[in-house]
């Protein structure tokens, strides 16, 4: 069947470098998944934490209420439970303390009907960071274009 991509949080690659990807499935309920057929979700605020019984939860990943929901809809800011593995979780909650980074969404999309969170390891990046990447990009821009006036 493949893989469809929902949603894509390009505000994390301006804000954060990248390090390490990991592919995590999501615990939902029935109209969270049907307000995701339709692309209605929002991951750019979204981060990922991990508790003190060592499970990974996602945080202000936003879900609008299914349309044609009743009265048992869900919240739409809730927190949602991670599927990792232990390994996996251990391997993040280790490399975020040891190494001071920061757990992020990267996308969310269908894959074989199971809906699939891709979350990267990432370190903060600071004002002079951003510049450098906003010029480097615009001087590849150009070349591409192949204007060089």
């Amino acid at each position: 069947m493949g893989v469809k991509i929902i949603s894509k949080n390009k505000r994390a690659f301006y804000d954060f470098h990248i390090h390490e990807r990991i592919e995590a499935g999501v615990q939902l309920k029935g109209t969270e998944v049907k307000s995701i057929r339709s692309s209605q979700i929002k991951i750019a605020d979204a981060f990922v934490s991990i508790d003190e019984r060592k499970e990974a939860w996602i945080h202000n990943m936003t879900i609008p209420h299914y349309e044609f929901g009743n009265r048992n809809n869900h919240l739409e800011t809730r927190k949602r439970k991670l599927l990792l593995n232990r390994k996996e979780i251990d391997d993040l909650y280790h490399q975020m303390k040891s190494k001071n980074l920061t757990i992020v969404p990267i996308s969310i999309y269908f894959k074989d009907s199971n809906v699939k969170i891709e979350i990267a390891l990432a370190k903060g990046k600071k004002l002079h960071d951003k510049r450098q990447d906003q010029a480097k990009k615009a001087v590849e821009k150009k070349i591409r274009s192949g204007d060089f006036n």
